[in-house]
Order: structure tokens, then sequence, then C-alpha cells
């Protein structure tokens, strides 16, 4: 199997995550599906495979932040079922993670009822807001799919406004935005701080995981293996 694998995540700091492992060519969303989808589709001329990679928020409790999850089914948008082997791969590559559903609709979850409630309805343990984009454009294609993301946020705990608005289309985090929600709802920052935090634990597992994963998102791997 040729080709490079397209990344599709969230934000220019996961980019950073995968920019250096070979064979992959990663697509930031932030928050942007209409963008998202016109550099994946682009992205995707020639391409191997499609994977969703960077951070998630739980859905069910019993997740720790850091914790890495392989997708065996996405809901919410499209339902579409990732390549058995490649999740296979990945969660070889990453000792101790979980595997089951993921569920992404484009929309930030903004109640602890509805995170719940999303993952016993569609037995799916996290959500981006990414995956629908890119498994849409890996259906049409007739592309491998795969989601592998790691846990930013617990099931029961909900992003402060100062972060949601904060995302940009670029991948990048709008400064501004996020002081002026800061300046508008001062009574955030304990939950911003402790929300970043935990962020920044994803994010370093993160920059882990992909190393182990190595080059095109570990599709190498799934291909010799369906060889062998």
């Amino acid at each position: 199997m040729t080709g490079h694998v397209v990344v599709a995540t969230g934000f220019n700091r996961e980019v950073a995550c995968v920019s250096r492992l070979a064979g992959v060519v990663p697509v930031a969303g932030g928050g942007d599906p209409v963008g998202l989808r016109t550099r994946l589709e682009h992205a995707a001329a020639g391409a191997a495979g499609i994977v969703s990679f960077g951070m998630t928020g739980a859905l069910v409790d019993g997740l720790a932040i850091g914790d890495w999850i392989v997708a065996d089914r996405l809901w919410g948008a499209i339902e579409l079922e990732c390549d058995p082997a490649w999740a296979a791969a990945l969660a070889n590559a990453l000792p101790g993670a979980r595997i089951g559903g993921f569920y992404a609709d484009g929309r930030m979850i903004d109640t602890v009822a509805e995170k719940l409630a999303l993952g016993e309805r569609h037995d799916a343990l996290a959500v981006d807001m990414e995956s629908h984009v890119a498994g849409a454009v890996a259906a049409e294609r007739g592309l491998p799919f795969a989601i592998v993301r790691c846990v930013s946020d617990g099931a029961r705990h909900l992003l402060p406004h100062a972060i949601t608005v904060s995302m940009r289309p670029d991948g990048g985090v709008d400064a501004k935005a996020m002081l002026r929600s800061l300046a508008a709802r001062p009574g955030q920052v304990a939950d911003i701080a402790r929300t970043t935090a935990g962020f920044a634990k994803a994010m370093r597992e993160l920059k882990r995981g992909a190393m182990r994963i190595g080059p095109r998102m570990g599709l190498a791997k799934c291909a010799q293996s369906r060889l062998g």
C-alpha cells in the first residue's frame, strides 16, 4: 500500500505532534467543519487512508486524562465502521488503549447529562469535533478510516466558555476571544486553570503516543499484517 496518510485534528499544537512523522499530511480543523472538509478533500488526493487524531472528551466514567482510545465505530453525523486492521495496529502501538465507539456531529456538547446520555445511547467512549468530517471524506473516497485520540477532559467536566470560543479556523488559539470571555465571566478562572492542566497532560501523551504509532500513523504495519 502506497500513499500518505491524512491526519485530521483540531489544533495546530496537535498537528505539531505528528508533523515530523514520515508519510503523514496533517490538517487542522479549528472548529470549522466546512473549511476542514475542503482541506481534507485536497489532502486526500493520492492518500492511502485518513485518521482522526488529537484530544478527545470522555463520554463515560472511568477514563482518565491521558488515556488513549482507538475507535471501532463512529456515530453521530455519520455512522461508519473503522478499519479493523488499522484499529488493531494502533491499539498494539499504544498499550492500555481502550477500543470502542466515538461520537461526533460537530457540536460542542454543553451539558454533562447529554455527554453521559450520548455515551450510553451509542455505546460511545468519547466525543470530538473532527471525526465525522474525516470519516465522511474517507467513506466517499473508499479509504481506510481510523480514530485514535487521547482523553483531555472527563465525562463529568464541561469545557469553560473561554476555551470553546478560542478555537480559530486555522487551528490556532484566539487569545483575544479568550480574554473577552474571561472579562465577561471571571468565575471561569479556576476551571480554565484545571482545563489547561488537563490539556497539557494530554498533549504530552499525544507527543509520546505519536512517536509510538510511527510513520504513516501505523497504516504500514496494518498493511504488513494483512499480507502476512
